[in-house]
């Protein structure tokens, strides 16, 4: 079975943060135009959790683990599909190094299987991509339950985000940014969780309302929001604007 030490290591720790919010951070900041809005939707929030995002690009887990809060992906780790990082010894080392990446299987079976909870339960957040691959023409397609069902089974909140425009900036088939640092911006929606009794397939889809609802809107403040106890959301109803109790969303450029 995958070994958790890395995962625990204050040395990898700050190697990743070197790797992460130095090189990567310097790529993102100088050959892209990248904006964070709703992160203040983040306060308060603990670990362990699962980060959700919609999936277009090489550059969606570098935009998140760049400009995320540094408290949100201090300890972090990427879900990465076995078959494409982990293929060979100095991809799997790189995608450690710099995305605290652990393999997952798109079939489901093989090395690492269960990985995911096995994090969780440690008190590590994971970052999810629900697509399960990248969407070739840059509209999101259908969620898979299975970041869903981790939330359910371990207890912890979903952190919705949307991305918009890393597709344009790095479609498929590039392996690095267009010319003109093209602009990028990461929506932060605030934590959900799952209802009581509600099923995985049930959440799933609320969660992917969420996103689709900011992407849609453009903005990480939508209308349906139902504050609960705790600070999470309870509901989502699809639609989307600018919260009423909210200020406009603030925005961090990295330039």
């Amino acid at each position: 079975m995958e070994q958790l030490t890395r995962f625990r290591s204050v040395t990898h720790r700050w190697a990743r943060f070197v790797a992460q919010r130095w090189i990567l951070g310097g790529i993102v900041g100088t050959f892209t135009s990248t904006s964070v809005e709703g992160a203040d939707n983040l306060e308060g929030l603990t670990d362990p959790f699962v980060v959700v995002a919609n999936h277009s690009s090489h550059m969606d887990a570098t935009v998140l683990v760049t400009r995320l809060p540094y408290r949100v992906t201090r300890r972090l780790a990427v879900a990465a599909a076995a078959d494409y990082f982990f293929n060979t010894w100095w991809r799997r080392f790189l995608t450690g190094l710099f995305f605290n990446s652990y393999p997952v299987h798109r079939t489901g079976q093989g090395k690492g299987k269960g990985m995911s909870q096995r994090l969780l339960a440690e008190g590590v957040p994971i970052l999810i991509f629900p697509e399960g691959t990248r969407a070739r023409d840059g509209v999101m397609k259908a969620f898979k339950p299975g970041a869903a069902a981790l939330c359910i089974k371990e207890n912890v909140p979903c952190v919705p985000v949307a991305l918009i425009g890393t597709h344009d900036a790095m479609p498929v088939g590039r392996s690095w940014p267009k010319p003109g640092r093209p602009p990028i911006r990461l929506l932060v929606g605030r934590p959900m969780r799952p209802r009581p009794g509600e099923k995985a397939r049930d959440f799933n889809d609320r969660v992917a309302a969420r996103v689709r609802a900011m992407l849609t809107m453009q903005t990480p403040y939508v209308l349906g929001d139902h504050v609960v106890p705790g600070g999470e959301d309870d509901h989502v109803d699809g639609a989307g604007g600018q919260r009423p109790d909210q200020p406009r969303a603030q925005q961090e450029e990295a330039s």
